[in-house]
């Protein structure tokens, strides 16, 4: 064989065996990549098992970002909606809350319009449109469900006032922290806060031991605004009297 003739041989065999080597590194390759998007699968599924439980804070955690959120307002004005279902009837109001520190709040009712809920730092007043009374209690002695939040109106300690605290996810980034009003055993089962991951409360669910249930949800939160100081006076409709008493029921 002619040495130009060689050289032909010799790179006609080298390139065919190229060629044959090529399926088998592509094999190799694919079988690698399909390792990899395989781990990368079981990677990713365990992060999203993992990673939800590690953003979810303890109890402790979140009650203290409450405290936080709150501690640090001086006034509140948000919307609420109050569902309530129990005893055979279910009824939806709604309208505005007010609150100020040290110790006042309103609840301005404008569906039914006309109905007051009014701590003023010394009393809690009740009235409803049309009523023959204007009912008026010390705001110590206030058993009234609306009460869970006046823990809002001095220096917030979660803690404290709700016993045996346990936190859940609850979806769209908010947790639920639910436990007992400390001092309420004998009338709400079971108290649960809607709380954003920052400790701003959107809704209040109230459990009774007689199985009825109210919930108040809240949006529109505007902190720290100024509220006119006769937003928590309560001055009688003219005729209307005033009696002492306990809260309605």
């Amino acid at each position: 064989m002619t040495s130009k003739v060689a050289k032909i041989y010799r790179f006609c065999h080298s390139d065919r065996a190229q060629r044959a080597e090529q399926p088998a590194v592509v094999f190799s390759t694919l079988r690698f990549a399909n390792r990899l998007g395989h781990a990368l699968a079981v990677f990713a599924f365990t992060c999203a098992l993992i990673l939800p439980a590690q953003q979810q804070p303890s109890a402790h955690d979140l009650a203290r970002r409450v405290d936080q959120h709150y501690n640090q307002l001086r006034s509140l004005k948000a919307q609420f909606t109050e569902d309530y279902e129990g005893l055979g009837r279910a009824r939806s109001e709604s309208g505005t809350l007010l609150l100020q520190k040290p110790g006042r709040m309103r609840w301005d009712y404008t569906n039914p319009a006309g109905k007051v809920f009014l701590l003023d730092g010394k009393y809690a007043w009740f009235y409803s449109k049309g009523a023959p009374q204007v009912q008026r209690i010390s705001a110590k002695d206030v058993d009234d469900l609306r009460s869970p939040l006046r823990f809002l109106l001095g220096h917030t300690q979660l803690e404290k006032e709700i016993d045996h605290l346990a936190v859940a996810p609850a979806g769209n980034a908010t947790f639920t922290l639910s436990g007992i009003p400390h001092g309420q055993e004998k009338r709400v089962q079971n108290l649960t806060l809607t709380v954003t991951s920052e400790g701003a409360i959107t809704a209040i669910e109230i459990k009774e031991i007689d199985g009825a249930v109210t919930r108040f949800t809240f949006t529109g939160e505007q902190k720290n605004i100024a509220i006119p100081a006769e937003a928590f006076r309560f001055t009688p409709p003219a005729g209307v009297p005033v009696v002492n008493t306990l809260p309605p029921v």
